[in-house]
């Protein structure tokens, strides 16, 4: 049955409009103050950083997607070499399918094909609660050769799905005892609805190490959800959070204030080089994509690698065009602007 949705959720995502309907990520209400006097060199521009102890070439993500079949173990390969290419990190899919079916753990072994890349493994938070425990997470980290663990928060997919998990009392705590007994850095995410200033600070006192907020106006799961609905009572029920959340740059801000040090992702609707660069100037260590990237790797590793490096470019003439060289000196930068501000000259 796992290996079946798995299967249907990577087809629905390929196929099916499962946008927000109307709730956006945001970032289409900040602007940049163009300097038209930079007086740096575009080949000064350095989009380099590092992450969770690994260095990369671009501060991006691919966020976290797929395994568990043999068309997702194709995707895959197709990220980890686009990845190992364009030099970024990538967050394998839940590695719930391997821990509970062996033979379909070759689908996210993909660290032969990107040895030199940040890569995360990945599994439900909820499933703490259902017998998976630090040796669980030990186990699907040593499998795939990962750098460190995302454990995703996704309760409203749960209580949208048959045969959801629904039962997250005590979490907290659990996610704590594998922050305090994994060797590896562990990192937290939404998927898709947003981490609010409140829940970052609980994760951040239990030891994660880093925060994906995730938020809302990219892939709505609702959306996903109600496609695979068994009954049109649930199909309502899905419809009825088509646009539930926390926008994406509206987490960020707020997880950004009130941790001013936690390392932070930033995903949930980035689609282009510009709003790389938002999320990256709005406080953000990395940008995380996976729509985009998925249908790219449905066609080849090549298009991963050349979506992620027109990416670049962008971010790379937006730093350009701001005077700045650094990504450092782009976090928190002055010149991007809520749209409705008061604009100055530069």
């Amino acid at each position: 049955m796992l290996e079946q949705r798995k299967s249907e959720h990577l087809r629905i995502n390929l196929e099916k409009d499962v946008a927000f309907p109307r709730l956006s990520t945001g970032l289409e209400s900040y602007r940049f103050s163009h300097n038209a006097l930079p007086e740096v060199s575009l080949e000064e521009v350095d989009l380099s950083t590092t992450f969770l102890r690994r260095q990369l070439r671009l501060p991006l993500l691919i966020s976290s997607m797929t395994g568990g079949t043999a068309d997702a173990q194709r995707i895959n390969f197709h990220l980890a070499e686009g990845a190992q290419a364009a030099g970024m990190a990538m967050g394998l899919g839940s590695l719930r399918a391997a821990v509970e079916a062996p033979h379909l753990a070759d689908t996210f072994r993909v660290r032969h094909l990107a040895p030199d890349i940040l890569l995360l493994a990945n599994l439900g938070a909820v499933q703490l609660n259902t017998g998976f425990g630090v040796d669980t997470c030990r186990w699907v980290v040593d499998l795939v050769e990962a750098d460190g663990l995302i454990l995703h928060l996704n309760p409203l997919q749960e209580a949208l799905q048959v045969e959801g998990d629904t039962d997250w009392r005590g979490l907290l705590r659990k996610i704590e005892q594998v922050c305090r007994g994994l060797e590896v850095p562990v990192v937290v995410k939404e998927v898709g609805w947003g981490i609010s200033a409140g829940v970052a600070r609980r994760l951040a006192d239990a030891g994660v190490s880093a925060i994906d907020v995730a938020g809302s106006g990219g892939t709505s799961w609702s959306q996903v959800e109600m496609y695979r609905a068994p009954t049109e009572r649930m199909r309502r029920l899905c419809a009825a959070f088509a646009d539930w959340g926390v926008p994406t740059a509206e987490a960020l801000v707020e997880v950004r204030a009130a941790l001013p040090g936690m390392p932070v992702i930033a995903s949930g609707g980035l689609r282009s080089g510009m709003d790389l660069a938002k999320v990256l100037a709005l406080g953000a260590d990395l940008g995380g994509l996976a729509g985009p990237f998925l249908k790219a790797a449905n066609a080849s590793a090549q298009a991963v690698a050349d979506l992620a490096l027109e990416m670049a470019d962008v971010l790379r003439t937006v730093m350009f065009c701001l005077g700045i060289t650094d990504l450092q000196a782009l976090k928190g930068s002055p010149t991007l602007r809520y749209a409705s501000a008061p604009r100055g000259s530069e």
